[in-house]
């Protein structure tokens, strides 16, 4: 009888050592969690700050884009302006050139 009580005792100090070592096991799986979860939390704030600041950059992009195309559209307008006044003002010239030349000729004698 001994001998199953010695075998008992073994079995009983096995089982309780397997139970603490699946304890330990388990609080290092817990510690691991909780690393993890603060992690994903910190790179949750994170995501919706960069979010937030790429929000802020496409409106700001959107508004700095419309801009640009308001000033293409003013300088095209104004170039195609100025062309025209150098076009009219080169008739002019050759107006005032011929009608001076038809001058010069009418007051020769």
């Amino acid at each position: 009888m001994s001998q199953q009580g010695a075998a008992m005792q073994t079995y009983n100090n096995e089982l309780v050592k397997c139970l603490e070592e699946l304890c330990s096991k388990r609080e290092e799986l817990n510690r691991q969690i909780q690393t993890e979860e603060e992690e994903k939390a910190q790179l949750q704030r994170e995501a919706h700050v960069l979010a937030e600041k790429l929000n802020r950059v496409n409106d700001s992009l959107a508004r700095r884009t419309s801009a640009r195309a308001e000033f293409d559209r003013t300088i095209a307008e104004t170039e195609a302006a100025y062309m025209k006044i150098l076009e009219s003002s080169q008739t002019l010239l050759s107006v005032l050139k011929r009608e001076a030349g038809n001058l010069s000729k009418a007051a020769d004698p």
